[in-house]
């Protein structure tokens, strides 16, 4: 998980940081963990891949 995005976000590091987030969040949802930490988690995830998809224009492909 990236510590913190800001609007000066390097779109640059976007292919790097968009698989690590994925992959991040893909194991996460597949320990099956349903405790409010990890889906807090979980969340947080989804929001930074947001946030680098819409800062950097980049189509999410349907693969969220």
């Amino acid at each position: 998980m990236l510590d913190n995005l800001e609007s000066n976000y390097d779109c640059s590091h976007a292919g790097d940081d968009l698989h690590q987030l994925k992959q991040e969040l893909a194991e996460l949802r597949g320990q099956g963990a349903e405790d409010a930490e990890s889906q807090q988690r979980i969340n947080r995830l989804e929001n930074q891949i947001s946030f680098i998809q819409n800062k950097c224009d980049i189509n999410s492909g349907g693969s969220r």
